[in-house]
């Protein structure tokens, strides 16, 4: 489709968590695959971080019916403890996580570059599911 830029999208939530555990639980592997899908029929059996500027990381989602699958990864671009994790994802599609501490709870935003193939809309309330499933997993745990 040319050269235009890609069209950006955002997505936030405020957890009821310090940020100290809100990046834990958005890096640490044994917690991606708590969190890391967008509804009740899918799941992230397996993650790996490599969680430096060069690092790669990769989540597998799955359907749990087991009828579909995707490997979701990047490389990154930007980690600063407790504030911003910025990757290019394989298709070279960027994204920015920006964690905001405020005393015992944390805001993430998150934008990112929605591909074309989707409706922008569509994009974004799955990332935003998958950033309440965050939350509630967060808070909860």
């Amino acid at each position: 489709m040319g050269t235009s830029k890609p069209k950006k999208a955002t997505v936030r939530a405020v957890i009821q968590a310090p940020v100290e555990k809100v990046w834990k639980y958005w890096t640490e592997p044994e917690h991606i695959t708590k969190w890391n899908q967008a509804s009740d029929d899918w799941h992230a059996p397996r993650a790996e971080n490599d969680l430096r500027v060069g690092g790669k990381f990769v989540t597998r989602m799955e359907a749990k019916d087991g009828s579909m699958g995707f490997d979701f990864g990047g490389t990154y671009d930007v980690v600063k403890l407790h504030e911003e994790i910025s990757y290019t994802m394989g298709d070279g599609r960027k994204v920015e996580i920006i964690f905001t501490a405020r005393g015992n709870e944390t805001e993430v935003v998150e934008t990112f570059d929605a591909e074309d193939i989707h409706p922008v809309e569509y994009q974004q309330a799955g990332w935003q599911s998958i950033l309440d499933n965050f939350k509630k997993y967060t808070e909860t745990h």
